[in-house]
């Protein structure tokens, strides 16, 4: 699959919304060349207060606090964001950075199914 970063953007989206998060997982992980986190329902200890996920380093894991969250872009591209930075070796990233990530992807699926690219 020959896609622009655009396309792959609004692919994982509309993978996620079309309840395959693990496939879109599988897109991400591909695109960027890191190992694939796990998914998983649950919370990491000291981490419940009104969190919908979280990334596990320790587990490489990212962990949806409820189902639902595992079909919601913006929750699930922002914790793949943390993954990302974690296995890059650089600075983890901050909480503005990660949202930043997911929106972009959100655009991008807004702009192609709007018929604009």
């Amino acid at each position: 699959m020959n896609l622009s970063q655009g396309q792959m953007q609004a692919f994982v989206v509309a993978l996620i919304l079309d309840s395959k998060p693990e496939e879109a997982i599988k897109v991400l992980s591909k695109w960027y060349k890191v190992s694939e986190p796990k998914l998983g329902i649950g919370v990491v200890e000291g981490k419940t207060k009104g969190v919908a996920a979280v990334y596990s380093q320790r587990r490489k894991e990212i962990l949806a606090a409820r189902r639902e969250f595992l079909y919601d872009p913006f929750v699930m591209i922002h914790e793949f964001y943390h993954h990302l930075r974690s296995t890059s070796g650089k600075h983890r990233g901050t909480e503005k950075q990660a949202d930043r990530f997911a929106l972009d992807f959100i655009a991008a699926y807004t702009r192609l199914g709007a018929g604009v690219s």
